[in-house]
């Protein structure tokens, strides 16, 4: 240290900081001075301060009981975790994308009822910030924990607002004064959650329980939880429903008159059957003069969206709320195939068809929507209910699903894969059996016809995600030869190249992934 000469002895910090900003020429007295009283002070400083009174420690994190998945399993997760970020669209290169690996390893390890393991929990919050599509399976098999760190770190709160607020799980259904208490005072989400809980236990409890508050709850709110009781709809709901029809809300209307005409023996279907047989009939059809007020209740809305007719757009809204199955007597006992391929008089086929494929998405109705969907094989502007692949698809939902990839795999025989991605994305994965072999031989056949695969990415992508990973050793042969095409080089070639050689890398890790997390 320096000589102390005194100058700054009885300085305090903030006259020290002066000094040092302003200079030491202006107090008389050296930098080694004020060096030597900064350390002093310093000394003074720390030896001065009192200990700070402890903070409370948190509730230890509560016991998740569900066994942690197997340590190779755990080693994926933690490769995945630190690789989310990779890959992309329009990426190079033949490694499989961690990015897309990541939501089919939490799915698979939720089937199996795995728990996260412990030190990976902040890392799977963090992705599920970054990734809401991955919130869902994220959450749930971070359990318990997830929302207890969540609850220490504002950049987690997503999780408890997935959560039923944060409050953790709903009470027991069973539990009828738990389930009063909340359903009375609890946050919305809170109860939003727990009346999915009582419907999945009880549908006709879970309707009682939204009847006690219905006449105090916001529009807004009210049009939620009616949506709940889409899972479990029954007639049992039928007069709740009902009398929903007269509810102030002209949404809530709406939604109570489509979850009614679900229901193919409820009375406001039957009104709607009435209406409808009136307009279409074999020989003739004629829409609704007027929208009244009967037609209104029953959720008919009266104007139409821009370029369309008021008559055409009231019939087909009957149309389509009238159960599926008063056509057949009203076309002398045909099939619906036999209904459909019937022509329809005055122009009106368009209108009429579109009605029905969505009376059969509404009712679940799959001879219908086979009959609508006409054969896969056939130009989509040729089938006799809609050219809409998005329609298609809400169509080969209702089908079981061994129809529904039978379907597909033949559309995709027939017309390749350009038009295929909605369709592909409704069948049950992994894709096996015709539907693997089809969606295989069309990415061959569009990589021997020498175009650039930028139009197949969306496909190939589901490919990596959805196919079965038997089926990469077909791949494999398929890409012999063209697996000497050097990696980032330019050109049809090297890009399907690159592509296969991806899809077979991707497919090998899922079947690595699926065996790592099957119990020992």
């Amino acid at each position: 240290m320096g000589k102390a000469d005194g100058t700054y002895a009885e300085a305090d910090w903030e006259a020290l900081v002066t000094a040092a900003l302003l200079g030491t020429e202006r107090r008389g007295g050296t930098p080694e001075a004020l060096l030597d009283a900064a350390a002093v002070q310093t000394l003074r400083r720390r030896a001065g301060l009192r200990p700070a009174a402890a903070a409370r420690l948190p509730e230890p994190a509560p016991r998740d009981p569900r066994p942690a998945p197997p340590e190779a399993a755990r080693r994926r997760l933690a490769q995945l975790l630190a690789g989310r970020t990779s890959g992309g669209a329009g990426r190079r290169g033949a490694a499989p994308d961690l990015t897309e690996l990541l939501p089919q390893w939490l799915a698979a390890a939720g089937r199996h009822g795995y728990r996260a393991p412990s030190a990976l929990v902040p890392a799977l919050l963090d992705a599920a910030r970054a990734r809401t599509d991955l919130r869902p399976q994220a959450l749930a098999l971070a359990g318990a924990r997830g929302l207890w760190l969540a609850r220490l770190n504002p950049e987690w709160r997503f999780a408890l607002r997935g959560a039923a607020g944060g409050t953790g799980a709903p009470p027991d259904p069973a539990d009828a004064e738990a389930v009063t208490r909340l359903w009375e005072e609890g946050l919305f989400a809170e109860r939003v959650a727990l009346l999915g809980a009582v419907r999945a236990r009880d549908a006709a409890a879970a309707t009682r329980l939204l009847a006690s508050t219905w006449a105090t709850e916001r529009a807004e709110d009210r049009l939620m939880f009616l949506d709940s009781l889409r899972t479990g709809l029954s007639m049992a709901d039928e007069p709740f429903l009902e009398a929903a029809l007269g509810d102030r809300s002209r949404n809530v209307r709406a939604t109570a008159a489509e979850l009614l005409s679900a229901l193919p023996e409820s009375a406001l279907a039957g009104r709607m059957a009435e209406r409808a047989l009136a307009c279409v009939g074999p020989e003739a059809v004629v829409p609704p003069a007027e929208c009244d007020a009967g037609m209104l209740r029953d959720g008919v809305v009266e104007r139409p969206p821009a370029g369309r007719g008021e008559r055409a757009w009231w019939l087909g809204q009957v149309v389509d709320a009238a159960p599926l199955s008063c056509w057949r007597d009203r076309f002398g006992g045909l099939e619906p195939a036999e209904i459909v391929a019937l022509p329809v008089p005055d122009g009106w086929a368009e209108e009429i068809h579109a009605a029905w494929c969505r009376a059969a998405v509404r009712q679940g109705d799959p001879r219908w929507s086979k009959a609508l969907l006409g054969a896969a094989s056939a130009p989509p502007a040729a089938g006799p209910g809609t050219a809409s692949l998005a329609e298609r698809a809400k169509l080969l939902e209702t089908l079981p699903e061994g129809e529904r990839a039978e379907w597909v795999a033949e559309f995709v025989r027939a017309h390749g894969l350009s038009e295929a991605f909605q369709l592909l994305g409704v069948c049950r994965v992994p894709w096996a059996g015709a539907l693997g072999r089809a969606v295989v031989d069309a990415l061959d056949a569009a990589r021997l016809a020498g175009g650039y695969p930028w139009s197949f990415s969306g496909v190939m992508g589901l490919a990596e995600r959805c196919l079965d990973p038997a089926e990469a050793g077909r791949l494999e042969g398929l890409t012999a030869g063209v697996s000497d095409v050097p990696e980032g080089g330019s050109g049809a070639s090297a890009y399907w190249a690159e592509a296969f050689q991806r899809l077979v890398a991707t497919l090998r890790v899922r079947a690595e992934m699926l065996s790592e997390l099957a119990p020992s």
